[in-house]
């Protein structure tokens, strides 16, 4: 990769602190085979971390922000020059609140969805458009897994959560930790049962749906 990709590069902290326990939950939910679009990739450092962890998968990071695109290309792109299987695809511009989800209906193996730490830093609708894009696109037996702080019944599991909560409705009062409870019941509506819900470093959880059939 050349110097002026890696400079087009974005650092999430948070990444290489949360990415060995979200790996230990993937690897115990995720199809051994197909391909994983990852919603809101970010910086892409999870894609291009997970991926030659995870044999079997193609991994299909997007994102709808032009400076996370170019930081996943050039994650990625460092990532692939060490596969030779192509498993890690180039980015899709996809705004989760437009439902044509561009490209995403020309993934014809796609098993799951995989969303990390974006529903409370974006409106509900992006929760809604989130799930309903998912579940449209998902096969029977499919996968829709997210990550992130969240509360339960209708309380924050910890200070610190509330803290961020606060701070997040703070920056925008359409942001904010949501209730697992609130997006199950979304989830039911457009047929995905709960089948896990993990408790993950620092007050964070992995919320795991599966889509039932039709």
């Amino acid at each position: 990769m050349s110097s002026k990709s890696c400079n087009y590069r974005r650092h999430a902290p948070a990444t290489a602190r949360n990415r060995d326990a979200i790996l230990e939950v993937l690897r115990g939910v995720l199809p051994v085979a197909g391909t994983v679009l990852e919603i809101a990739s970010g910086t892409g450092e999870h894609a291009a971390w997970l991926t030659p962890r995870l044999p079997g998968l193609t991994w299909q990071p997007s994102d709808r922000d032009d400076g996370n695109l170019a930081s996943i290309a050039a994650w990625t792109t460092g990532a692939a020059e060490t596969e030779d299987d192509g498993r890690i695809r180039p980015p899709l511009r996809i705004d989760v609140t437009d439902e044509t989800w561009a490209g995403a209906d020309r993934i014809a193996d796609l098993a799951a969805v995989v969303c990390i730490n974006m529903i409370h830093i974006a409106p509900w609708v992006a929760c809604e458009g989130l799930i309903t894009g998912a579940a449209r696109r998902l096969p029977a037996g499919g996968v829709l897994y997210l990550y992130g702080p969240y509360r339960r019944h209708g309380k924050h599991t910890a200070q610190s959560n509330a803290d961020f909560d606060f701070a997040l409705r703070q920056q925008d009062p359409a942001w904010g930790i949501r209730d697992v409870e609130t997006v199950t019941a979304l989830a039911d509506i457009h047929g995905f049962d709960l089948t896990q819900v993990v408790d993950m470093p620092a007050n964070n959880l992995s919320v795991v749906f599966r889509r039932r059939a039709d």
